[in-house]
């Protein structure tokens, strides 16, 4: 498969009142047409400012992300509206996404008549028909209003509203995390169809392990907006190799009744992502943690082959 989206270095950077909070900090992946990269992390490590990034609804600080062959972020954003329809985004809270003012077949048909798909009204209702038929939303819903219907139908409704202009690639920002598990697989379910029948290319950042093991070709784990490692999801749930990605896998519980799981337990303060000094912004939770890790940045390593981590000791600890 080819590759559709690669990025080179981005960082994002936000102005505060104590400095500059890095929030993206070289970030470096590549991902393939039609397949689903997983990001994971904490809250707060810089999931969801990396997904804005990449398609500029956050203005990147510097880095490179090449879309289909073009740098975006040298685009004018005359010249990125051209881009813009084939980059979707589904947020995460399907409430606060979606104007409350607006029906269903108004918010759908929006981009539609932004973009002037169609020349004509009927066409355009036409359309909103067809994509709610798409993702499982009945058409008697057309004229409701968000506040009127459940989580899983106003998540259709941003998922419907990212699909009508036909995009390439859809950043999914923890679609699911609002919604109840039955609804959770209905959801996912419908994203993994949509993708085998559309080629689509998705970036789904969550904090929900099983959700990514479930739905990802390769994960990318983040740590205060480092990468901090990156594999397919295959070789990250059979072989974690950093001390991050260990303790935060060790944190997912086993559905079986009266097994028990070795839990790793972090201690220590959270390095502060405002101005942070050189170093592992992990060390100073890391059981492994020496000097060096304090006072010089680690970098991203090939420790197995397609397997890429960030640690000074990786082949210590693991004893590759």
């Amino acid at each position: 498969m080819s590759t559709i989206l690669e990025v080179k270095n981005l960082k994002k950077y936000f102005r505060t009142p104590k400095g500059l909070l890095h929030a993206v900090d070289d970030i470096s992946f590549k991902a393939k047409q039609g397949e689903t990269l997983g990001i994971v992390g904490e809250s707060g490590c810089g999931k969801s400012t990396l997904g804005r990034a990449i398609i500029r609804l956050h203005e990147p600080t510097s880095g490179e992300v090449i879309f289909d062959g073009q740098d975006i972020t040298k685009l004018s954003n005359k010249e990125f509206d051209k881009v813009r329809p084939d980059m979707q985004m589904i947020f995460q809270d399907p409430y606060s996404s979606i104007n409350p003012r607006m029906s269903v077949s108004e918010i759908i048909s929006e981009p539609l008549i932004i973009y002037k798909r169609f020349n004509n009204r009927q066409g355009i209702e036409n359309e909103v028909a067809r994509l709610m038929d798409t993702v499982g939303l009945a058409r008697r819903f057309a004229n409701s209003y968000p506040h009127e219907l459940d989580g899983g139908r106003r998540q259709r409704i941003g998922v419907a509203r990212a699909l009508s202009l036909n995009p390439k690639f859809i950043v999914c920002d923890e679609p699911v995390s609002a919604l109840d598990v039955s609804i959770q697989a209905q959801i996912l379910n419908l994203m993994q169809d949509l993708q085998a029948e559309r080629n689509l290319t998705y970036l789904f950042i969550t904090h929900d392990l099983s959700v990514v093991k479930h739905i990802s070709n390769n994960i990318l784990v983040m740590y205060l907006g480092n990468m901090v490692e990156y594999a397919s999801s295959k070789d990250i749930f059979k072989t974690r190799l950093h001390p991050y990605t260990k303790a935060l896998l060790a944190a997912v519980p086993i559905p079986v009744l009266g097994m028990k799981k070795e839990r790793k337990l972090l201690k220590g303060e959270i390095t502060s992502p405002i101005e942070p000094k050189p170093g592992c912004r992990f060390a100073s939770r890391c059981e492994y943690a020496k000097e060096k890790c304090s006072n010089e940045q680690p970098e991203l390593i090939e420790a197995l082959e397609g397997h890429f981590v960030a640690c000074h000791y990786v082949k210590e600890i693991n004893n590759i």
